[in-house]
């Protein structure tokens, strides 16, 4: 019972995202993904771009925003963290625009916003830092900045 209840409520957001990104569509030509952007630029540009697209309202995105402050903690100015909560009406285009199938999805971008990497669902913090580190990006040394 359980089982079903966690894959319905599953199904129940991917065809919610669907429907988002169907009733958002334009007739006419398509446009790429936008660059990501967020209000907290920094004047050191970051080496990898982290966005998430999920919604404060999803049990494993809740869970991935422990993850994004240690991440963003851990890394500090190497990367730059995004999050589009998809479920809320001014950010929904975001799910049409990065293509996503499911939330949560973490999409990697480098320096120059290409797509490095996807992942979709929880993403754990210790495989978030292997995939950082095979990039090039070095944790903080407590105690040091």
């Amino acid at each position: 019972m359980k089982r079903l209840t966690v894959m319905l409520l599953l199904l129940g957001i991917v065809f919610g995202i669907r429907a988002i990104a169907q009733s958002k569509k334009t007739t006419g030509a398509t446009t790429p993904a936008p660059p990501a952007r967020d209000a907290g630029i920094t004047s050191v540009k970051p080496l990898v771009t982290f966005i998430e697209l999920g919604s404060v309202n999803c049990i494993p995105c809740k869970a991935m925003q422990k993850v994004m402050k240690g991440v963003e903690e851990k890394y500090g100015v190497q990367i730059r963290i995004i999050f589009y909560d998809v479920w809320k009406e001014d950010q929904a285009h975001y799910a049409e625009d990065y293509n996503i199938r499911l939330i949560p999805t973490q999409v990697f971008l480098d320096a120059d916003g290409k797509e490095l990497m996807r992942h979709e669902g929880y993403f754990p913090e210790k495989d978030i830092d292997a995939f950082l580190q095979s990039k090039g990006l070095k944790p903080k040394v407590p105690g040091k900045e």
